[in-house]
């Protein structure tokens, strides 16, 4: 890294050996397993391949909204204090995950290391998950939502601070969660990061409504008892790329009760007013909706267990490319209309 020696943060990684891997034909990705889709991404580990913790994580706006040079020293030290417990033995160790190499994605290994090309962290989340709809497992609420935005949670962190908490609202607040309050484990599990807490709420199924977060409060530990909002889990998945993730163009938002009963929409329907149409839905030929529309109906469905929207259900139920039939009220007009969706993917 280009750190200077003689300063805080030359001097936390003069203790560590450090190691950038640009391209991961023969890593374990077993060991190594994260959300693929985000930028930067730190392991603190040690030669046992224990990992202490993890460095990075990302939300919808940017790539770098938790990661500082501040909360990178934070890290930094709190991994050598772990390290000193562990070789004391006063860190249990754990038990390390299966191995697991790129080459063993069939659909990976097709498309990179079988022609010599590299393999890129961004290809192996997204051929996963194009190797799991080949085989009928793909579970598009685990695998393409993979982790919430704090800010749905009502989490505002103080970023310098690491998991220091700046503001709360919502969901966060009335559990009790405080400004100054310092995030330390999520269902009893110890989170040192954001990229920790992170990974941790990547593997809460997404039915949960209710998890124990603990934090430290004026030097006590305090378990709070954290109800999950409605659709904890959403986020928009659109910088990720996925090969399996139906682009449709548009998003919408749910009509509220009394807006359906008077159109005579199903209450429970996921009837939703048009709010943004892409650009590039004119371009590709996508679908003729504008805002303001109210797309209540897609191929024959009105209701679906999860989504509350209509471009949310066709995201979940369908598959990238297929085109499918909406029932549109635009004014007093009724109106069926064909949609097209888009397979993207990243660079291959």
């Amino acid at each position: 890294m280009l750190t200077e020696e003689d300063t805080k943060r030359g001097r936390l990684l003069q203790q560590y050996v450090t190691a950038r891997i640009t391209r991961l034909d023969r890593i374990n990705i077993g060991l190594f397993e994260y959300d693929w889709y985000n930028t930067l991404y730190f392991f603190v580990l040690n030669a046992d391949e224990q990992i202490y913790l993890r460095y990075g994580g990302r939300d919808v706006q940017s790539a770098t909204t938790y990661l500082n040079l501040e909360s990178l020293e934070l890290a930094l030290e709190q991994g050598l204090k772990l390290h000193r417990l562990y070789q004391a033995g006063e860190l249990p160790g754990k038990p390390t995950p299966p191995a697991r190499y790129p080459h063993e994605i069939s659909a990976l290994h097709e498309l990179t290391s079988r022609r010599g090309r590299c393999v890129e962290c961004h290809l192996v989340g997204d051929m996963q998950n194009v190797q799991r709809e080949m085989d009928g497992t793909l579970d598009k609420l685990r695998h393409l939502y993979r982790t919430p935005e704090l800010k749905t949670l009502g989490i505002q962190l103080d970023i310098p601070r690491g998991l220091a908490v700046a503001e709360t609202t919502g969901s966060a607040a009335e559990a009790g969660l405080l400004a100054g309050d310092v995030i330390r484990a999520l269902n009893g599990s110890e989170v040192w990061t954001f990229g920790d807490l992170q990974w941790r709420f990547g593997h809460v199924p997404h039915e949960t409504v209710r998890v124990d977060l603990t934090v430290e409060r004026a030097g006590n530990s305090v378990t709070l008892p954290f109800v999950l909002p409605d659709r904890w889990w959403y986020s928009d998945l659109t910088y990720r790329n996925l090969s399996v993730d139906p682009r449709v163009y548009f998003r919408a938002e749910p009509l509220t009760r009394e807006e359906k009963t008077t159109h005579g929409f199903a209450p429970d329907g996921f009837a939703s007013r048009v709010r943004y149409i892409d650009p590039l839905a004119e371009l590709l030929a996508s679908h003729e909706l504008r805002v303001g529309d109210v797309v209540y109906d897609v191929d024959g469905q009105t209701r679906d267990p999860i989504a509350t929207t209509a471009d949310t259900y066709i995201k979940l139920r369908k598959r990238a490319g297929d085109e499918v039939t909406l029932q549109v009220l635009r004014g007093k007009d009724r109106l069926a209309m064909p949609l097209k969706t888009q397979r993207m993917g990243f660079r291959k």
